[in-house]
C-alpha cells in the first residue's frame, strides 16, 4: 500500500538542520523512503537547494530553501515508537558527544530496508536528550569506535574534522593470503555506483578516471599466520567501503566480507573447517582508534576500542596453532 501523491514541498532549513548533507537531510524528512530512491531525484535535478540543482553531499546552510518534489512512498512497515532502546558500551563521554563501541551487525540509522539502527535505539533509551546525532558512519558489518554529537554545534565542528582530516581514525583487520611488507599505501581511486537492484557498491578506477575520487590507506602488518595477515590500517580519506575494496584490490580480501570478500573462504571459517575448532561468522574489520580535537576545549580526545571477544578469539585461534 502506498500513500497518496503529496504536493511539492519547500522546506527552508533552520538551526536544527544546519550543516546537514542534503542526502541526509532528504533521508529524514521522507520518512520511508530509501537512500537508492533519494539519490535518484537529487541527481535528476526534482530536488533543488535555492532553485540550483545540487549534489547529495551538498552542506546544508541556515536559510537555504529546498525544492522536495511530490513523491509516494510505501507505508511504514514499523512503528518508531516500537524501536527498542538500547545503550551501547561507552568508550567516551562528556557534554558534547560520545564515543561508543558499536557491535558488528548493527546498522548505524534505520533506512534501506533496516527498520533502525543505533541512533534510533539511542535516542528511544534516553528520551530526555534533546539532541542525538551520527557525526559520521560505519558499515553494519563493521564493529567498533562511533562518535554521537550531543549537541549541533559539536556535530558541525566535528564533522568539519573528518572533512579536513583532522580525525585520525584506525582500523583492525583480517585478511586472506600474506599482506606484502613492502605495501605500506594503497593510494587508489575510488568509485562509488549503485547496482541494477539499487545496492550502493565500489569499485577500484584509474586515477584518471572521471568518476573517481583518490582514496589513501595506509597498511601494517600486525602478525602474519599461515593463511592470513593481521593488519593494522588507517584511512588518510574517508571514502565509502574504503579498506573493504583497497585491500580486495591488492588481492587480500578481509575475510567474512559478504560484499568483496573470497565467497568460499568465508563459508569455511564459518563451519570451522579452515581453522579447526573455531568457527567465524562476521566481517573481521573494527574501528580500534580514533584521535580528533574536541569540539568545544580543542584538546585531544583519544579513545580506543578493543577487539570483541569473537575476533580476539580468533587470533588467539590462531596463534595456539602456530607452530
Amino acid at each position: 500500500m502506498k500513500t497518496p501523491a503529496v504536493a511539492v514541498q519547500y522546506v527552508r532549513i533552520d538551526e536544527g538542520s544546519e550543516g546537514q548533507r542534503l542526502d541526509n537531510f532528504l533521508t529524514k524528512i521522507l520518512k520511508g523512503a530509501p537512500k537508492p530512491f533519494v539519490y535518484r531525484i537529487i541527481r535528476s535535478g526534482e530536488v533543488r537547494v535555492n532553485k540550483a540543482r545540487a549534489q547529495p553531499d551538498t552542506r546544508l546552510n541556515l536559510g537555504d530553501e529546498i525544492r522536495v518534489p511530490p513523491v509516494r512512498l510505501p507505508e511504514p512497515t514499523t512503528d518508531l515508537a516500537n524501536v527498542p532502546a538500547r545503550e551501547f558500551p561507552i568508550l567516551f563521554e562528556d557534554d558534547y558527544l560520545i564515543a561508543l563501541n558499536k557491535p558488528a551487525g548493527v546498522a548505524v540509522h534505520g533506512g534501506s530496508g533496516v527498520n533502525f539502527g543505533v541512533i534510533e535505539q539511542l535516542r528511544r533509551a534516553r528520551p530526555q536528550a534533546r539532541f542525538l546525532e551520527l557525526v559520521h558512519r560505519l558499515d553494519k558489518e563493521t564493529s567498533g569506535i562511533l562518535l554521537i554529537a550531543k549537541k549541533r554545534s559539536a556535530l558541525t565542528t566535528l564533522q568539519e574534522c573528518f572533512r579536513n582530516r583532522t580525525a585520525h581514525k584506525t582500523y583492525v583487520a583480517m585478511v586472506a593470503g600474506h599482506w606484502p611488507a613492502s605495501k605500506k599505501v594503497v593510494d587508489v581511486s575510488l568509485h562509488k555506483f549503485l547496482t541494477a537492484e539499487g545496492e550502493r557498491r565500489v569499485k577500484a578506477v584509474a586515477d584518471d578516471a572521471d568518476e573517481g575520487k583518490r582514496s589513501i590507506t595506509l597498511v601494517k602488518i600486525l602478525k602474519t599466520f599461515e593463511r592470513f595477515s593481521l593488519l593494522d590500517v588507517t584511512i588518510k580519506t574517508g571514502r565509502t567501503h574504503q579498506i573493504r575494496v583497497h585491500l580486495c584490490h591488492e588481492g587480500h580480501p578481509i575475510i567474512g566480507d559478504e560484499k568483496y570478500g573470497d565467497f568460499s573462504l568465508n563459508k569455511a571459517l564459518a563451519k570451522g573447517t579452515i581453522v579447526p575448532g573455531c568457527k567465524f561468522e562476521r566481517m573481521f574489520l573494527h574501528a580500534r582508534e580514533l584521535r580528533l580535537p574536541h569540539p568545544v576545549t580543542g584538546e585531544e580526545v583519544a579513545v580506543k576500542a578493543p577487539l570483541p571477544p569473537e575476533c580476539q578469539g580468533l587470533v588467539d585461534h590462531l596463534i595456539s596453532l602456530q607452530p
